[in-house]
């Protein structure tokens, strides 16, 4: 079928999910919405036809139960698991904690039975009993006997792994979110292990006891399985088989899904890597051999002399001495092998498992270095240089689309869903991520759907778009003198009560120290705190403001008269030096298209509209949201940009967005 460019008209719903869908908003004490009921109407298609479903639902369309009672309808009446995936956290515990028990519970009488659940994550997140018997030997120097010695012997991370122990001991998941306080990511390591560091089921002397492997049991067995995209594109695109069969699989929050399968195929070979690998190999072996050594110095000088940035020719140095870190650590790898033959099944556990790990870890860099080496036309390659690490190696894949095509969309019906999926008023972007729509010729014989759904609040009325397009445009020297005045106006005029939302960290930290001495006017900056506290202080005090980068622009949900005014500094572009972004964007326009407007533009509407959603989440929110680049009301690609934002009433004057301003913070006093 043609690519869904424009969004489709909503199928009817059927009177059984009809019925469903009212038990469960009665259950969470909600009321019928339209935008609820199409897209519970459009999931039923999906479901029936097996045809993929991109559904955009703004803030508030109660989204999650549209999604959630047909697929657990679905499950329940096929016996087949379905999946439900999400980019955050806060939301996959909000569908574990909060959704789910009120749809099983609502739900129940009309199924003939109680709809079951799971959460699931990768096996990092888990406590690895083995690891706590001391199965993989002593992890780190500091760590002496630390039961006996007792926390007051023992530093910090010390006294992080003995809580942890006393945790694990009681705990019925072993799941590390339960923690409260959290622990460094130091000390976790001395409690877990990666997916390839697993002993697996078959060998670990305490898999009976194992929590990741229960979890992933339970899973074989429930209705609805609720995961991460990171575990859902390891399952996918690995081949790990860590999900259970399934031929329903909801995205939630799917604009995030390309960009995580990213992250998953995208690898680091660095000095500090091998030397890393190394000392595994120490430990666990007792020794190393010079070559994997030698290598890894080697890389380091070879790197030195290579400046930041992408890597599209080879040197003969850079070759080599790639090369030879691939040859070292696969000579290392039949060398541990041999170890471990030789050593037969009476070897003690704890030697056996510290040899485990050395493989793993040396493992990892053979992987690494070979795909490197190999160079392939379909990754991109670049340097990166680090005051703590060194400098580095990247390879990322240049598109994910033919991935997700193949081993995501081919094998399951896919719903995919955000409130942010239609850039530009079309589904022809995030369709091409997905590869749902060939390049060539911008069909596909995959059958989809594109649905907006709209939203609840009345947007126009509740909010105005202000764009400042009297200020010069943005340049690379910071935050200009006008924009900072400007800024600080807008604040002053809202009384506070302004998140602001900032291209990088010194420009949120330039801006804030600014406003404070303009206004005096208490202005919290990321950095300074840990975020949720950061927030927690924001929401709690209406004159307070927030400033920050790109984890506000999406991780923020404070409805109420404490945000009242987004401030935008400038149009969310990918960094120009961006190896990866300016790679896709220059394989665009050598197929034919428009690099600029495909990667560059697209980016930009989503992250737009991410952030400019923070201003209205409830439908009692007023405020504004400006924007201080001139170039979304006078450049060329400004029209398809604002077509990607909420319909906020628009205007480029100054006195109007400050007199809308005072008038709510007099109101809300």
């Amino acid at each position: 079928m043609p690519p869904s460019s424009a969004p489709a008209p909503a199928p009817a719903l059927d009177e059984r999910t009809a019925q469903l869908l009212d038990l469960a908003v009665a259950a969470v004490g909600g009321s019928r919405r339209d935008g609820q009921l199409a897209m519970a109407a459009a999931v039923t298609d999906a479901v029936s036809t097996g045809r993929h479903l991109l559904v955009q639902a703004g803030t508030g369309t109660g989204k999650s139960l549209a999604y959630l009672v047909p697929a657990v309808a679905h499950a329940v009446a096929t016996g087949r698991a379905v999946v439900v995936s999400t980019a955050t956290l806060a939301l996959q515990a909000q569908i574990d904690a909060r959704d789910l028990p009120r749809v099983a519970a609502a739900l129940a009488p009309a199924l003939s039975r109680e709809p079951t659940w799971q959460l699931l994550k990768g096996r990092a997140n888990y406590v690895c009993r083995n690891k706590l018997d001391g199965g993989f030997g002593a992890e780190e120097a500091a760590l002496f006997d630390l039961p006996d010695s007792g926390p007051q012997d023992a530093g910090r991370l010390g006294r992080e792994v003995q809580r942890l122990r006393e945790w694990a001991a009681r705990t019925p998941t072993g799941d590390r979110d339960e923690i409260d306080p959290g622990v460094s990511d130091r000390a976790w390591r001395q409690v877990s292990v990666t997916a390839r560091e697993c002993l697996g089921p078959q060998r670990c002397p305490a898999a009976a006891e194992c929590f990741s492997e229960r979890t992933r049991a339970r899973a074989r067995e429930v209705d609805v399985v609720v995961t991460n995209h990171a575990l859902t594109a390891i399952d996918a695109v690995e081949g790990r088989a860590t999900l259970p069969e399934h031929d329903l699989l909801v995205v939630d929050e799917a604009h995030e899904l390309a960009d995580r399968v990213t992250a998953v195929g995208s690898k680091e070979l660095s000095s500090a890597s091998v030397h890393a690998a190394t000392r595994r190999v120490r430990r666990g072996a007792g020794h190393v051999p010079a070559a994997l050594e030698q290598a890894a110095d080697a890389l380091a000088e070879v790197l030195e002399q290579v400046p930041p940035g992408r890597v599209t020719h080879w040197s003969q140095g850079l070759l080599s001495a790639v090369g030879a870190v691939r040859d070292a650590a696969r000579s290392t790898l039949s060398e541990l092998k041999e170890q471990a033959d030789a050593a037969g099944a009476d070897e003690a556990p704890e030697a056996r498992g510290g040899r485990h790990l050395a493989r793993a870890a040396v493992s990892e860099v053979f992987d690494v270095a070979e795909r490197l080496a190999e160079h392939a036309e379909h990754d991109v390659i670049w340097t990166s240089a680090s005051e703590l690490r060194g400098p580095a190696l990247h390879v990322a894949p240049l598109s994910v689309a033919g991935l997700l095509r193949e081993k995501v969309f081919a094998e399951r019906t896919v719903v995919c869903t955000s409130a942010t999926l239609a850039v530009g008023g079309s589904f022809d972007a995030v369709a091409g991520q997905f590869g749902l729509r060939r390049a060539s010729d911008g069909r596909s014989s995959m059958p989809w759907r594109g649905l907006d759904v709209g939203s609840p609040f009345d947007y126009p009325s509740q909010g105005i778009l202000y764009v400042a397009r009297h200020l010069p445009p943005p340049g690379r020297d910071g935050t200009g003198e006008a924009v900072l005045a400007e800024l600080s106006d807008l604040v002053a005029a809202a009384g506070g009560r302004t998140l602001g939302l900032f291209s990088s960290r010194r420009a949120a930290e330039n801006a804030a120290a600014e406003v404070r001495r303009r206004t005096g006017l208490t202005v919290l900056c990321q950095g300074e705190d840990r975020l949720p506290r950061l927030v927690r202080r924001f929401e709690a005090d209406p004159a307070v403001s927030l400033f920050g980068t790109m984890s506000l622009w999406q991780g923020v949900d404070v409805p109420g008269p404490s945000c009242q005014l987004v401030v935008i500094d400038r149009i969310p572009f990918p960094r120009p030096d961006d190896p990866l972004m300016s790679a896709r964007a220059e394989a665009v326009t050598a197929a034919g298209g428009n690099g600029f407007m495909a990667v560059s533009v697209a980016h930009a509407g989503v992250r737009l509209a991410q952030g400019a959603g923070r201003l209205v989440r409830s439908g009692q929110d007023r405020g504004v949201v400006a924007v201080l680049d001139a170039r979304l009301a006078t450049a060329r690609y400004g029209e398809f940009l604002r077509r990607s934002l909420p319909d906020f009433w628009p205007t480029t004057s100054p006195e109007v967005a400050r007199s809308a301003l005072q008038r709510l913070a007099a109101s809300s006093s």
